[in-house]
């Protein structure tokens, strides 16, 4: 077997591999935890007690992931474009 192909198959069907389950994930689960709040929905003030809502989130602790942005803005892109 050439080396060349070999190396060019060992870095191709991992990064198809990983490509494939990251698809499945946002067509399955489009949204995912905000980063910012971890999922808590609230976050502490800085000065004082108390929390208030996570601005990234607005509250709900979801945010949609990059590839379902992706995902809706070409299907917008191409209703649009076909109309």
């Amino acid at each position: 077997m050439n080396p060349d192909l070999l190396i060019a198959s060992a870095v191709t069907i991992p990064a198809l591999f990983i490509t494939i389950r990251y698809v499945a994930k946002c067509c399955i689960q489009p949204f995912g935890t905000c980063r910012k709040c971890q999922g808590k929905r609230h976050l502490p003030k800085r000065i004082g007690r108390g929390t208030h809502e996570c601005r990234r989130c607005k509250g709900t602790g979801l945010r949609l992931r990059w590839g379902r942005h992706l995902f809706n803005f070409t299907r917008r892109l191409h209703s649009d474009g076909t109309r």
